[in-house]
């Protein structure tokens, strides 16, 4: 079975990998964050000859990228039986109810209802995030909070994965 492009960033493959999602951080998010840095090297600077002059500017400006390109690392998969979220993986066996948390409902599930146990992925960037319930009695963590672009893709790639096994 070939690969499938539905969305930028997203895969949906054959037999390994199931769902495999990058969630980088869009160009337009780009600038602010870069123009900051130059305007806090600049405030180093402060018309300093000399290494003092384009120091700051070489330090802060490729310190934000790699800021940029860590905070684009994170990833969502289901792949070889488990569900991965960054560095976290789940057995899918133990994946209980899951449910798609919309932009509106967000606010709410990040902050009032989220349980301080609970693992969370956030990315302010990507608008939905999934919440994935954990059957397993041994496990303290009560569920999975995490952002994903296709949410109820996953969600039903979740659910028919949970009953299948």
């Amino acid at each position: 079975m070939g690969e499938s492009s539905s969305a930028p960033g997203t895969k949906v493959e054959g037999a390994g990998k199931r769902y495999s999602e990058r969630l980088y951080v869009p160009w337009y998010n780009w600038p602010l964050p870069l123009i900051g840095a130059g305007l806090m090297a600049a405030t180093i600077h402060l018309g300093y000859p000399g290494l003092r002059a384009w120091l700051p500017y070489v330090v802060l400006i490729a310190l934000m990228i790699a800021v940029l390109v860590q905070l684009s690392r994170s990833k969502v998969e289901v792949a070889d039986g488990e569900l991965r979220v960054g560095k976290a993986h789940l057995p899918l066996r133990y994946v209980g109810e899951v449910e798609v948390i919309g932009k509106d409902r967000k606010r709410k599930a990040l902050g009032p209802e989220l349980d301080p146990a609970a693992f969370m992925l956030y990315r302010g960037w990507v608008g939905p995030v999934l919440r994935v319930r954990l059957t397993d009695p041994e496990d303290p963590t009560p569920y999975w909070v995490f952002s994903t672009r296709r949410p109820d893709h996953l969600a039903e790639l979740l659910r028919s994965s949970h009953t299948s096994s």
